[in-house]
């Protein structure tokens, strides 16, 4: 079976997007106390220019895609190398 590069990029790229702007918007909800600011203290580190801000759910949801996509991207062509008989 080979795998489509391209397509599990977009479905990491979508979906780690997706998780990172998710986590910043339910860390900014007071009744939700802080959900996940360990781990986006993190992501603030390996993301320049994001903050757990409003405009870091967008900074975010970019800078999870493209690096989902890479990501995914990557362990797609590698299994597709690796698969090979």
């Amino acid at each position: 079976m080979k795998l489509s590069a391209k397509s599990f990029g977009l479905t990491c790229g979508i979906l780690w997007g997706l998780c990172v702007a998710l986590m910043t918007v339910l860390n900014l909800i007071p009744a939700f106390n802080g959900y996940a600011g360990e781990m986006l203290l993190m992501v603030r580190g390996f993301y320049p220019g994001y903050d757990i801000s409003w405009l870091g759910v967008l900074v975010g949801a970019v800078y999870g895609f493209i690096d989902g996509f890479v990501g995914g991207w990557l362990l797609a062509w590698l299994y597709n190398r690796l698969a090979k008989n």
